[in-house]
């Protein structure tokens, strides 16, 4: 089991030195990757009346893609999206941006993709919410043969490409697509064409239960469920520390998880020192190999 991280997105500010002190505490520690999950847009709860989000417009986020940019130069690690809200991105551009990813990366990079939740960042970027399943389902077909194929003509209901092909390709082709997936349909997309997935549960029944979908998903796909990865996530808590940590991990192992995320956002870390701090904690609970 590959054991990463979930960079702290909402608690870093725009301190780039932040950015930086973490990605190379992270790769000295030894964890295997760094993952970062996307918001373009924020909320204004004062405009939009009763708002229910999680996030609002004095959230920050970085742009995962471009920040993945910079931490392929200081950090020895695989790169990932935890995920990219795809159908409010155009397509060729996000494929464009993945492969110079990957090359940047050296071919160590997972494109994590999902559907969102928040109708007004995909009004204010131009897209319909409404049919955002449907466009990714276009959207990963897409991908992959940009990454693949030198031209390609594409006639879909969504993007039209012809005659086209990116250069320079990605080193990985394709580049390995992952999903974040809460419901039915996303465990059978999962199922037909993922990689891997990232499971927004916990190790059980609900589990379980949506696993039995993304497996029978992939057989009648005529895919081998195993070969689909899954990566689990563990929240930080200052109490319990080590040893929940320790037991956390052997759960999601026992459950079959090939990849793991140690997440150190809220829990009330308030410096980039404190949530180093946190995963030094967890590397040395987990028996992390430092690198030299």
């Amino acid at each position: 089991m590959r054991i990463g991280t979930t960079f702290p997105q909402s608690e870093l500010g725009g301190d780039v030195g932040a950015v930086r002190a973490y990605g190379q505490a992270v790769s000295a520690l030894g964890f295997t990757h760094i993952g970062i999950y996307d918001h373009v847009l924020g909320a204004d709860p004062d405009v939009h009346t009763g708002w229910r989000g999680p996030y609002d417009l004095s959230t920050t986020f970085h742009e995962p893609l471009v920040v993945f940019g910079y931490l392929a130069a200081i950090a020895d690690v695989e790169l990932v999206t935890q995920i990219i809200i795809a159908p409010q991105r155009q397509t060729a551009l996000l494929a464009k941006q993945a492969a110079e990813v990957d090359l940047l990366t050296n071919g160590r990079f997972r494109l994590g993709l999902g559907v969102g939740w928040n109708s007004i960042e995909y009004e204010a970027l131009g897209e319909n919410f409404s049919t955002r399943g449907r466009r990714l389902d276009e959207q990963v077909a897409l991908l992959r043969r940009l990454w693949t194929e030198r031209s390609i003509t594409h006639n879909g209901e969504f993007d039209t490409i012809i005659g086209a092909g990116l250069a320079p390709m990605p080193i990985q082709q394709p580049i390995p697509i992952w999903f974040g997936a809460a419901s039915p349909a996303a465990y059978e997309r999962i199922g037909r064409t993922g990689d891997g997935w990232f499971p927004m549960r916990f190790p059980g029944p609900a589990l379980d239960e949506a696993r039995t979908i993304v497996e029978n998903a992939a057989i009648a796909a005529g895919r081998d469920p195993s070969t689909i990865g899954m990566e689990g996530t563990i929240s930080w808590e200052t109490e319990g520390g080590a040893d929940r940590i320790t037991k956390l991990a052997s759960r999601w192992r026992d459950a079959g998880a090939t990849h793991l995320s140690i997440t150190t956002m809220n829990a009330g870390l308030a410096t980039v020192d404190a949530h180093i701090n946190a995963l030094t904690i967890a590397a040395e609970a987990l028996e992390i190999q430092a690198r030299s």
